[in-house]
């Protein structure tokens, strides 16, 4: 039986799903998946809230193993923390970071506060917001994410804002990018 979770966690895990599945819908050669197990290495198999791929066949970094579960890092993970705050920000962190996992975002549901972290040199950095409140992911151009919309629960806000950053130029030429490995066929 799974961990129990209130109600905050499971509201804001249904948006962050919403968010990430807006996203796969907008950029083909990504998939958005909700609390799959990820087999990271020996020592870690975290089952995420959600996470977002670039699919193997555009050059993704996870594998799918013959029992259908992720091998590998996920490039984007994001974490709902309520209880587990402490272990998503110490722990988990650590195993993303040596993992591979190139941006990590947790949401506070708690302290109501937002942490994304970025992969430099093999080491989270934190991912600054703009001055206007938006972070914007570097592994994934076109996923904006005003933060204090998500935490007020503004979800109008947050959607309008990520369809700004599907509107943009950057992830019109990274969904080009991925959509031409798509129809690139495989040698033999």
């Amino acid at each position: 039986m799974s961990s129990p979770l209130e109600r905050k966690h499971g509201r804001s895990g249904a948006r962050l799903m919403h968010w990430l599945a807006e996203y796969e819908d907008n950029t083909p050669g990504t998939e958005a998946l909700e609390n799959a197990t990820s087999i990271l290495d020996d020592q870690s198999e975290p089952q995420p809230d959600g996470c977002l791929i670039i699919v193997p066949e555009c050059g993704g970094q996870i594998r799918e193993d013959e029992d259908g579960y992720i091998n590998g890092a996920p490039e984007w993970i994001g974490e709902i923390s309520d209880s587990t705050e402490s272990i998503d920000k110490n722990r988990k962190k650590q195993d993303y970071e040596r993992a591979g996992v190139r941006e990590y975002m947790i949401v506070a549901v708690r302290s109501e506060e937002i942490f994304w972290y970025v992969r430099r040199r093999g080491k989270f950095k934190e991912l600054p917001m703009g001055s206007d409140g938006i972070y914007r992911s570097e592994v994934f151009p076109g996923l904006w994410l005003d933060a204090a919309a998500f935490l007020q629960r503004d979800f109008k806000r947050v959607m309008a804002v990520l369809h700004q950053g599907l509107a943009s130029p950057e992830h019109a030429a990274f969904a080009a990018r991925l959509a031409a490995k798509l129809r690139t066929p495989k040698s033999s």
